[in-house]
């Protein structure tokens, strides 16, 4: 079924911008995601911008690295990891602050949005606490059997790839099939990320957004 509101993803410009104006209302974030379309502003005042690049970053859930020392850090029990339990928090530390990964894009219009999807069950956070603090986390969309992860930030060492490795063995459990993260750096390459061809993403996501896959209350993996 073609997007409601927005055109086809092949009508995207060479940069992957697909639409320019909307509104960050649930139906209209579901409708994008469900059709591999995500909101990036450039400004806080200037009309939403909607995206769909060319090729598309996803991470395998069993493609993630995992250093020797991040794998010391898990099995050290240095930090608690929890999930929804203060998802607004996660917002603030990827909007602001040092130790942001990809969060500068939030304005406080995308946060009131993704905030109102977290109420509707649809966003999801994974915090990463250490003495009673929040030290990292990351945050995203869920929908049937994809997970589109937005951000995560970290004020410890370590603490956003904590985060990472508990989603992913989390989504893993859960029987996900796409942790999308829009665009490759090297960065998230050094991480497991690799590059599809959008359309093979949209045949991946045309499959994946129906499976009868819930986030859970719980952490798994």
């Amino acid at each position: 079924m073609p997007p409601k509101f927005f055109p086809p993803p092949s009508e995207a410009t060479p940069d992957g911008l697909i639409a320019v104006g909307g509104d960050l209302g649930p139906e209209y974030l579901l409708d994008a995601y469900r059709h591999g379309i995500f909101p990036w502003p450039f400004y806080e005042d200037e009309p939403m911008l909607w995206w769909s690049p060319d090729p598309r970053a996803i991470l395998p859930l069993e493609g993630l690295y995992i250093s020797r020392r991040l794998q010391r850090t898990l099995r050290s029990g240095k930090f608690l990891v929890t999930c929804n339990q203060a998802f607004a928090d996660v917002l603030a530390g990827c909007a602001t602050g040092p130790g942001r990964e990809g969060g500068t894009w939030l304005t406080d219009e995308m946060i009131t949005a993704y905030v109102a999807m977290h109420r509707l069950g649809h966003a999801h956070s994974v915090e990463v606490w250490q003495d009673g603090q929040l030290v990292g986390g990351v945050y995203g969309i869920a929908i049937g059997a994809l997970f589109s992860a937005e951000s995560m930030f970290y004020r410890a060492r370590d603490a956003s790839k904590v985060a990472l490795a508990h989603l992913v063995a989390h989504l893993d459990a859960r029987g996900y099939h796409i942790l999308d993260v829009q665009q490759w750096t090297p960065h998230t390459g050094r991480m497991g990320v690799v590059e599809i061809s959008r359309d093979e993403y949209l045949k991946r996501l045309a499959v994946a957004v129906d499976q009868p896959i819930a986030f859970g209350e719980k952490l798994q993996g």
